[in-house]
């Protein structure tokens, strides 16, 4: 459930939705009619694995998109900020994002698997995945939000980038030592590391799950190749992402869309019956924490 700060007014001037991944943060400021007054991206922001980064990045964000609004600084006090954040449904994590107080005139906070899917619905019932840098999905049947996995990069992030990557760079591993042949995605990623299983073992203690995914873009091209150890990755993660679809699907009315940096490489490597049940998005992220601050601005203060 999301927390509320500030005082709220019965008619709110603009609206500002934040979108904050593991890869980068979206911002989008509108006035009460919904026109679009600025968009901005900056750096990861997941509150889960690197809380004040993440903070740093958001607060970019909204200045960022208040100098290119034009907007002076009390714009900020008739501004009704909805964000949804990875790591969010943490719960130590809700509770220290409590003490988060930009400036604006009254917040939301969700997850961003929650906006995702209030934008991919236009806020009807419905299920989204999110396979991005890590995963998440969440079921809205009208009323309340149900989430699965998200739980982090060590213990879950079923079909994400960030396995994904750590995948091929396991395998590449192998195939340096010979335990399994090589191949030219093999190669290629060894080659990130001087061919070294040392620098490789010295980069991995500092990754980032988005460093992790870095080389999901070449895992796939490697895949449309038909490099075997390219097309082995791609399947795995899409045997990951069927295995999360299911349940979402049991709970969504039969409406399901993936969303998210993977979901249309990821979506030709689905089982067929699988595929055809998906729904495409009608919205993104951000038009869901819009959405979502349009509906709470006409709520009676």
């Amino acid at each position: 459930m999301p927390f509320v700060a500030g005082r709220r007014k019965r008619v709110q001037s603009l609206l500002l939705g934040i979108d904050g991944g593991g890869t980068h943060c979206r911002g989008r400021l509108t006035d009460s009619a919904g026109r679009v007054l600025a968009e901005a991206t900056g750096g990861p922001a997941n509150v889960w694995s690197q809380y004040d980064a993440a903070i740093t990045a958001i607060e970019s964000v909204i200045d960022t998109l208040f100098q290119q609004a034009g907007l002076a600084a009390d714009a900020r006090d008739r501004t009704l900020l909805v964000a949804g954040l990875a790591g969010a449904n943490v719960a130590s994590v809700h509770t220290r994002l409590q003490s988060w107080q930009p400036r604006c005139q009254g917040r939301y906070l969700f997850t961003d698997v929650e906006i995702a899917c209030a934008g991919a619905h236009d806020g009807a019932p419905g299920a989204v995945l999110i396979v991005g840098t890590g995963s998440q999905g969440a079921a809205w049947d009208g009323a309340q939000f149900t989430l699965l996995g998200g739980w982090g990069f060590a213990l879950s992030d079923a079909g994400s980038g960030a396995i994904l990557g750590r995948r091929a760079r396991r395998l590449a591993l192998l195939a340096h030592e010979a335990i399994v042949p090589a191949s030219a995605l093999t190669e290629r990623i060894m080659a990130l590391h001087q061919h070294s299983p040392e620098q490789m073992l010295l980069w991995s203690q500092q990754a980032t799950p988005a460093e992790w995914g870095s080389v999901v873009p070449e895992v796939f091209a490697a895949a449309q190749q038909g490099d075997p150890h390219g097309i082995a990755l791609v399947q795995q993660a899409a045997a990951d992402i069927v295995q999360m679809v299911q349940p979402l699907l049991a709970r969504s009315h039969g409406k399901l869309a993936l969303m998210g940096g993977l979901a249309v490489p990821i979506q030709p490597w689905l089982p067929a019956e699988i595929a055809a049940q998906l729904v495409p998005p009608q919205g993104d992220a951000l038009s869901g924490a819009l959405r979502l601050a349009s509906q709470f601005s006409q709520q009676p203060a």
